[in-house]
């Protein structure tokens, strides 16, 4: 009897306590959420009306932010650009290995079919088109990702005089990374589905141009703008910092000459910061489709 009594008296004790810790555990959290979410309204909603910069060049403040498809929805965010002639753009393209795009026929169409149902490689399978400026791409490249047009990078860019400098044109684009073919989420046809991750593409194209010797210069202004819960044309679901990046085009091959990287105000290397932290949370968010490595080393 006294040693039931002894752990009635225990039990007592502990109920307090462990009601306690509860109640704590339940309050922290509450404050944990409510910090999180003043955090993501001052960052994403307050802030990014002081992220605004073009200060490299002042005349892409009226450059647009997305491309459209031909039904008129918001496509693919524009996040990247480079400066110079045509001829300039294929060659860079060329030297950083990417294939120019097969143009959109009933035969490409066939072809491109064919690769994805039997695995086969398609290098120049054809892209479909997006508008900017009222007008479809001018240029579309890509570089396979796997054995089929499936999986591949992929960039579209329309030319620009009035966004150029010096003469020369700006070239602005759009690159993705295709991951799977499915059904549009928005019109139910059959379309490819990109990646979240639209900064890593941009941030790819570029580097292989550095590396290629290509750039002379490199530097960013604001595109489609900090975005956490985008959808593209297909419904796709993407995220981004909302920088776009601008390369200027070399004559020639610069071989192991750096580029010239112009820095962006403190304002907008804190925002980065802020994205470093936020990226991650969004890549593990449940339901977020998990994305392969995409591989460069296709057949």
């Amino acid at each position: 009897m006294a040693d039931e009594g002894a752990g009635g008296v225990g039990e007592a004790a502990s109920k307090p306590e462990g009601s306690r810790a509860r109640r704590w555990s339940r309050r922290t959290l509450r404050y944990a959420g409510a910090a999180v979410g003043v955090w993501l309204i001052v960052a994403y909603l307050v802030a990014p009306f002081f992220w605004t910069h073009y200060e490299h060049a002042p005349g892409m403040i009226a450059a647009p932010k997305t491309t459209v498809t031909a039904q008129g929805i918001p496509g693919d965010p524009l996040n990247v650009g480079l400066i110079g002639t045509k001829a300039e753009l294929v060659r860079a393209m060329a030297d950083a290995g990417w294939d120019p795009a097969d143009p959109v026929t009933l035969r490409t169409s066939l072809e491109i079919a064919g690769s994805v149902i039997r695995g086969k490689p398609y290098p120049d399978a054809p892209v479909s088109p997006l508008f900017v400026f009222g007008r479809k791409q001018d240029l579309a490249f890509e570089k396979p990702a796997g054995a089929s047009a499936k999986r591949r990078h992929h960039v579209r860019f329309w030319e620009s005089s009035e966004l150029g400098r010096s003469g020369e044109p700006l070239w602005i684009g759009a690159v993705t990374f295709d991951q799977s073919v499915g059904l549009s989420h928005r019109t139910g046809q059959i379309t490819h589905h990109i990646a979240p991750d639209v900064d890593a593409e941009r941030d790819a194209l570029i580097a292989g141009l550095r590396a290629a010797g290509r750039l002379v210069e490199v530097f960013q202004v604001t595109g489609a703008g900090a975005t956490l819960f985008g959808r593209n044309g297909g419904g796709d679901p993407y995220y981004t910092d909302g920088e776009l990046t601008v390369g200027v085009l070399a004559e020639v091959d610069r071989g192991e000459i750096p580029a010239e990287t112009l820095a962006n105000p403190p304002v907008i290397q804190f925002k980065e910061q802020l994205w470093s932290v936020v990226k991650p949370m969004l890549e593990s968010l449940p339901g977020r489709p998990a994305v392969e490595p995409a591989r460069e080393d296709a057949p």
